[in-house]
């Protein structure tokens, strides 16, 4: 599915008194004189596709501990949430460390620590909801951050960028022919990219509240369209 939006239309001819100067913000000035004939425009297109990776966010933080014991149960609950990762079919090379560490609890006077870990979990969209369910219950306390994206990030671009020239051009010939003048060379051209991974849900898990009495299901969690945004910004001729 495609999103067509032009942006903004520029017709620029000679006939002023003086020299005026076309300015867009980012974009060099064009002085239009007798000698100086030209139309611009700026086009923009989206594209977005269903995505074909989920990446997961998982973690937890351990009770607030003296550090030694602070650690061993950041050990255990570490291996207990991977462990289970990977029993669900999680290739090793899909599962990376993000962060891990011993701080002090500044919420008490005491002198309490707490062992902090996340990783990133790589899986097909239609699995996010059960891996991440499945991490929760193993003891991800801080989970559920969600990045969708596609396996060719550089081809989903390639493709807005193409869509965006292409409408670019065309509106220059469509305005040319209205203006009654022909289009001539293309003197400049410039774009601009943007767009990224899409919804990102936040759970938070507390340390207590997963009991393996209570078969919750998974969360309803739906796949978020993955967009690039191409804009062209162009200058031809005019004859």
């Amino acid at each position: 599915m495609r999103s067509t939006k032009t942006l903004a239309i520029l017709f620029l001819l000679a006939g002023f008194a003086g020299s005026v100067a076309a300015q867009q913000p980012g974009q060099p000035q064009f002085k239009i004189d007798s000698t100086n004939r030209t139309l611009s425009v700026s086009a923009s297109e989206t594209v977005s596709v269903e995505p074909e990776v989920a990446i997961l966010h998982i973690g937890f933080s351990t009770q607030p501990n003296d550090a030694k014991a602070a650690y061993a149960e950041g050990a255990r609950t570490s291996n207990a949430i991977i462990d289970a990762v990977k029993q669900a079919g999680v290739p090793e090379t899909d599962i990376r460390s993000e962060r891990q560490y011993l701080d002090r609890d500044w919420s008490t006077k005491q002198h309490k620590y707490r062992l902090t870990q996340q990783w990133t979990v790589r899986v097909a969209p239609e699995r996010a909801a059960e891996v991440l369910d499945i991490a929760i219950n193993a003891g991800a306390t801080s989970s559920g951050e969600i990045e969708w994206t596609v396996k060719d990030e550089k081809a989903l671009e390639k493709d807005a960028l193409n869509k965006a020239a292409e409408r670019s051009r065309e509106n220059a010939a469509v305005l040319a022919k209205g203006m009654n003048v022909r289009l001539g060379n293309l003197i400049y051209v410039t774009n601009e990219l943007s767009g990224g991974g899409g919804i990102r849900p936040r759970v938070m898990a507390l340390n207590g509240m997963v009991s393996d009495k209570v078969a919750a299901p998974p969360l309803a969690i739906e796949p978020h369209k993955v967009s690039r945004t191409a804009t062209v910004y162009a200058v031809f001729a005019i004859e």
